[in-house]
């Protein structure tokens, strides 16, 4: 019943990319390794060739952040990378274009923009709406857009065919649940720690609870972020979330391979996937360990 209502509301004919990499994941028996990178970090190529390389590495589902002047719930290690980005010149167009070039040798792999409205706006909603489906886009998360505007792109992005991914935190409480699910597809991400990407490790014990809680109001899969950064961590937090979602560990992976101007290196793109295959191994046996 549940997603019979998401779909009659956001006018879906088609499972999308998410959905049914989820879905595989759930035969699996295993939580899907979900990865970020600023699009265009330290420049267009070096992160194109990054996304290409995350798959193979372990990645299960990329989150492609969208540069943005002021990332106010992004941490130092995001806010840097997102600086370096617009420095080398990097604009929704040239992101989206990113996409297309990644569609061109991975047609499987879902594709999430992450960020906030502020570029989407400027760019236009129909216009972004109608170029991210055509480039390769899966799904979206907004972090600045809250359910009561779902009119403004939410519902829009539905319609399109583009799930439309909300984030839950520590604070949303029982009685707000109801309204941050009500247009949610894909997957719901769970934000594990109060505050800024990057700066706090989670605590595994308190987002096993947060995770059964919001499963008690949604079927759709539930992925945790922010402070994930180790191999370890990834495990025990993919003994409960169906998703385990790793970014400031990556772009701190970028940065430490940059040259004195900010520039890749030939060990920029090796430093990331090497990080994500050790994330992707423990993600890989959390269950396994779980069952022992």
């Amino acid at each position: 019943m549940f997603w019979a209502l998401i779909f009659e509301a956001a006018d879906v004919s088609e499972t999308t990319r998410i959905d049914r990499r989820f879905a595989e994941l759930k035969k699996a028996a295993r939580p899907a390794l979900m990865t970020f990178i600023t699009a265009g970090d330290p420049d267009m190529e070096t992160s194109l060739a990054i996304a290409k390389a995350l798959p193979a590495a372990g990645a299960d589902i990329i989150e492609l952040g969208m540069p943005f002047s002021d990332p106010m719930a992004d941490g130092p290690a995001i806010q840097a990378a997102g600086r370096r980005a617009l420095k080398a010149g990097q604009t929704m167009v040239k992101t989206l274009e990113m996409v297309r070039a990644f569609r061109e040798t991975d047609q499987d792999t879902p594709l999430v923009l992450m960020g906030y409205y502020n570029p989407i706006y400027i760019y236009g909603n129909d216009r972004f709406l109608a170029d991210a489906k055509e480039a390769g886009i899966d799904g979206l998360i907004v972090v600045d857009l809250p359910p009561e505007e779902d009119e403004e792109l939410c519902l829009p992005a539905l319609k399109a065919g583009l799930n439309f991914i909300r984030l839950a935190t520590p604070t949303t409480d029982d009685k707000r649940m109801p309204a941050v699910l009500r247009n949610t597809s894909g997957f719901v991400y769970y934000v594990s720690i109060a505050g800024i990407t990057g700066t706090k490790a989670p605590d595994s014990m308190a987002v096993s609870e947060a995770v059964e809680r919001i499963k008690r109001h949604t079927d759709l899969p539930v992925a945790v972020g922010f402070g994930v950064s180790k191999p370890e961590q990834a495990a025990a937090i993919g003994r409960n979330a169906d998703g385990v979602v790793v970014g400031s560990a990556l772009v701190r992976a970028v940065e430490a391979t940059l040259d004195d101007e900010n520039r890749a290196t030939d060990r920029t793109v090796a430093a990331v996937t090497e990080v994500v295959e050790a994330l992707a191994q423990g993600v890989r046996a959390c269950r396994l360990m779980a069952a022992e």
